[in-house]
């Protein structure tokens, strides 16, 4: 695997990590708003996001203008405390953020399948230019919903897949999920990997050095742009 197609960036705490991530991320949607006056991010859930998120909300760009999504989202209504949708409502849609659009993935649809097509046309009509994807990663190796045991992780794992949200079926996952596909991932013209922990810096390290299985690895094989992995212990 060619080293360029990913860059390290290493702070000594979550506080610092959070300030420098969140002003990377403010300028790269500020730079695609001077460009085509509107700016699309998606974002992943989970515990380690939460205070990124706060500190983005309070950065200083034209939020009116920004376009909010989900990486991927557990099929729970947005009051669940497993809701992503949730989770970014209380901690980045708030101060500055809050003017910013949300398009989540959920819908109160009578199976998972019907609530991918809702999703998947959503996604296809209001945020199919990804400008940031922020992704996480389990102690596992899955990002966004790839989990390593998921029933359909080729079809989730295809490059060539013309859907932007798929179903996910998967024991690890608990609930079904939605999550946009590799693809939709991989043409973001920013895309970053926020992890936290020596555990899961070691998990990362085996993907990309010796474990190419592991679903993470995708991403740094078929990125348009380098990965920009963001750490703290």
């Amino acid at each position: 695997m060619d080293k360029a197609a990913r860059s390290w960036h290493e702070f000594t705490s979550s506080e610092a990590l959070a300030s420098a991530f969140a002003g990377t991320v403010a300028r790269v949607l500020a730079d695609a708003i001077a460009a085509r006056d509107k700016a699309t991010l998606a974002v992943s859930g989970g515990t380690t996001p939460g205070l990124f998120f706060r500190t983005l909300s309070r950065e200083k760009i034209d939020w009116a203008k920004v376009i909010v999504t989900l990486v991927d989202e557990r099929f729970v209504p947005p009051d669940s405390p497993r809701s992503n949708a949730g989770l970014v409502a209380a901690n980045l849609l708030r101060n500055e953020a809050a003017a910013a659009e949300f398009i989540g993935l959920y819908s109160a649809a009578d199976d998972i399948a019907t609530a991918a097509e809702r999703a998947d046309e959503a996604i296809g009509r209001n945020a199919l230019t990804l400008d940031a994807v922020i992704l996480g990663m389990g102690t596992d190796g899955h990002t966004a919903s790839f989990f390593p045991d998921a029933d359909d992780l080729p079809a989730l794992l295809d490059p060539h897949t013309q859907a932007n949200v798929l179903p996910v079926h998967a024991p690890s996952g608990i609930e079904p999920r939605l999550t946009l596909t590799l693809p939709r991932i991989t043409s973001a013209g920013f895309i970053a990997l926020h992890i936290e922990g020596a555990e899961k810096r070691r998990v990362l390290e085996a993907a990309l050095d010796g474990s190419p299985h592991l679903p993470v690895r995708a991403v740094f094989d078929h990125a348009r742009v380098p990965v920009q992995i963001f750490w703290a212990p």
